[in-house]
């Protein structure tokens, strides 16, 4: 995080989970729609503070950044993902389970 130790990077490759792949792809789609640019993206991340680099996943925290730039853009309300993250909550713990099958 700017400047600081932070010690070794591993840097061998690795397989993405599919929620990790998502992310990746939405992020791509939104950009490509207009509603946010790597400007925008940078000023979210930074915008989170020192813990959520401490505690946040990489793509977690990527997820969270789209998330603030849609909700900027008026994509969706708060109260619209509230209610969306619910419906998605009552599908089942996993998208692979509410489909009927694992990831």
């Amino acid at each position: 995080m700017g400047g600081k130790e932070a010690g070794p990077i591993n840097a061998e490759d690795h397989d993405f989970a599919l929620w990790e792949k998502r992310v990746d792809a939405l992020r791509k789609v939104v950009e490509a729609h207009g509603l946010t640019n790597v400007d925008s993206m940078r000023r979210a991340l930074e915008d989170m503070g020192e813990e959520a680099f401490e505690t946040m996943s990489y793509y977690e925290r990527w997820m969270n950044a789209t998330t603030q730039n849609l909700m900027e853009a008026g994509a969706f309300s708060i109260d619209e993902l509230n209610a969306k993250m619910d419906e998605v909550q009552a599908r089942g713990p996993t998208y692979g389970e509410a489909q009927g099958g694992g990831e």
